[in-house]
């Protein structure tokens, strides 16, 4: 059984077919018990604030009310633990980036994800990525969490290339390259207090790079990132 300390290196623990079938380990939270399902939500809050290599096995546990033995035998291991975290945060932003849009069908597409993005940081993530957190603490590159930070990127760089195309850019994927590196820029300046407007900064950054190709920006009356 893995140590309540992460070691750095990637181990999986148990073969995949011992993980039960409902847990967080084998890629799903929707069948969690009560209690894994709580041990996720304090894992998630402890990992993001103090950081995963500073959490420790114990110290959810304590948090969560349960025992290690619960912990283990719902994610085998804190790598799974780890590993759950990062897929369902991904799939927060991924939701939470897709309904903004819907939800301010008078914004462009292009200028309401960085709208979501100020709203999300104020509320959710005002610690930094955590997605490019996680893949620097584990600098091992078989660990699932370097894989899931990768996709991550690439999900928000498709969909910012299919956002452009829709809207019939020249060159999506040029575009939603920039539009990502402003994205991912806006991040690190919020969260290091470089610049408490850091989305309104790309948002304004982004709607130069659009205004060239003939998109009349100005139309759009969206939020900006408040």
């Amino acid at each position: 059984m893995a140590s309540g300390n992460h070691t750095g290196r990637y181990t999986s623990g148990r073969d995949d077919a011992s993980v039960p079938a409902g847990s967080a380990a084998a890629g799903t939270t929707a069948t969690l018990t009560p209690a894994a399902a709580r041990v996720l939500d304090v894992a998630s809050r402890l990992f993001y604030d103090r950081g995963i290599r500073a959490v420790g096995v114990d110290t959810i546990a304590a948090a969560a009310e349960v025992t290690k033995k619960t912990i283990y035998d719902q994610f085998r291991s804190k790598d799974a633990l780890i590993t759950a975290y990062l897929q369902r945060r991904d799939r927060w932003y991924r939701d939470w980036v897709t309904s903004w849009i819907t939800e301010h069908p008078d914004t462009d597409p292009l200028l309401a994800v960085f709208d979501g993005l100020g709203r999300w940081m104020s509320e959710v993530g005002p610690r930094g990525c955590a997605f490019v957190n996680a893949f620097a603490e584990l600098s091992d590159p078989v660990h699932p969490a370097q894989r899931i930070a990768r996709d991550h990127k690439a999900w928000l760089r498709d969909y910012l290339a299919e956002l452009a195309a829709g809207a019939g850019h020249p060159d999506p994927t040029t575009l939603a390259a920039r539009l990502l590196t402003l994205h991912e820029g806006a991040i690190v300046l919020y969260s290091a207090g470089a610049d408490p407007a850091a989305a309104d900064t790309a948002r304004g950054a982004a709607a130069a790079l659009l205004a060239p190709t003939g998109q009349t920006v100005t139309r759009y009356p969206g939020a900006s990132g408040s």
